[in-house]
């Protein structure tokens, strides 16, 4: 658990054994029953991680005694280093913010140490949440720029013009790391959807609050900035698709080419094998077989049938 004061313009975390009452934000992670008790003296109830991971908007996005509760879902790190999705709850009351996760997102980090650099600073806690929100919004915007370059990488290498050799073993590399991105996209596109939700849930309720004025185009901006990320987020998804079409598309054709050149082989060794089967077969009268000239023929039709085949393969452009 990590608590902040505003000191200077600036949000500076207090130590573990200072009052939790001046803290201006109160970020809970993984919270236990103790820091739950501490919070519930403030009079803030805190939810429990199966609370935050329900679909329902009710239990998502609501208010009790004054004190609104939003949960979005973002992406971030867990404690092993695994990359994951988890929900993130923002309890916001006049006097301060608390926040609870059960994992790192990069941007509660990255926001304090540049909170008072915000569009509305830090001074209260709505326009901490505020700046936090902002953060959110533009660490997700990295994100998906950072799609786009792999994506860009990944297109480049399934239209590459290689050697034969190896190709199908880029393709699949390609396939495999497009494939990534498309779940990354997808969970990013979650994240976006309930930011959205939450910052509406805000905005219903800003002209509440004293400095309505301020608040409300700031929180205006970062919703059209949230829907600009959900079109950038489709057609980045709609290139997915595109590229998972091609690479699939590229592999068919070079097991086409395998086939088309098993064929080809399986062509010219058919005439020869069946002379060579017409004569191993056991009649007593075959007049060739006691003729010296007998086997060379047999060699010499075998050879001729075999290059008339690949002659009529090469006029027809098979090979």
């Amino acid at each position: 658990m990590y608590s902040y004061v505003i000191h200077q313009g600036r949000i500076v975390r207090q130590d573990r054994d200072a009052p939790l009452s001046d803290a201006i934000w109160i970020d809970l992670i993984a919270p236990g029953k103790e820091e739950t008790a501490l919070l519930k003296e403030l009079g803030v109830d805190v939810p429990t991680l199966a609370d935050m991971e329900e679909i329902e908007i009710s239990n998502r996005l609501y208010r009790e005694a004054g004190i609104d509760t939003m949960t979005a879902v973002l992406p971030g790190e867990r404690g092993d280093g695994n990359r994951v999705t988890m929900p993130v709850s923002f309890i916001l009351s006049p006097r301060r913010l608390v926040t609870v996760r059960h994992h790192s997102p990069r941007p509660f980090l990255t926001f304090p140490e540049r909170a008072e650099r915000s569009t509305l600073g830090c001074a209260t806690a709505h326009r901490l949440f505020i700046g936090l929100a902002e953060e959110i919004i533009a660490r997700l915007a990295d994100i998906l720029e950072g799609s786009g370059r792999l994506l860009d990488d990944a297109t480049i290498s399934i239209f590459e013009t290689r050697p034969a050799r190896g190709q199908g073993d880029r393709l699949q590399t390609a396939l495999r790391q497009v494939g990534r991105e498309a779940e990354a996209l997808a969970r990013l596109r979650l994240s976006l959807l309930t930011v959205e939700r939450m910052l509406a849930f805000y905005m219903a309720t800003v002209d509440e609050q004293p400095e309505a004025k301020r608040l409300r185009p700031v929180v205006q901006g970062q919703l059209r900035d949230v829907q600009a990320l959900e079109v950038h987020a489709d057609f980045l998804g709609s290139r997915v698709s595109l590229a998972v079409d091609t690479t699939l598309g590229m592999i068919n054709l070079e097991q086409n080419n395998t086939v088309r050149i098993l064929s080809v082989v399986a062509a010219l060794f058919l005439p020869p094998t069946l002379i060579a089967s017409i004569y191993g077969m056991n009649f007593e009268v075959m007049p060739e077989l006691d003729e010296r000239w007998g086997y060379p023929m047999a060699l010499g039709l075998m050879a001729a049938t075999a290059a008339a085949t690949w002659l009529v393969l090469r006029w027809k452009h098979w090979l």
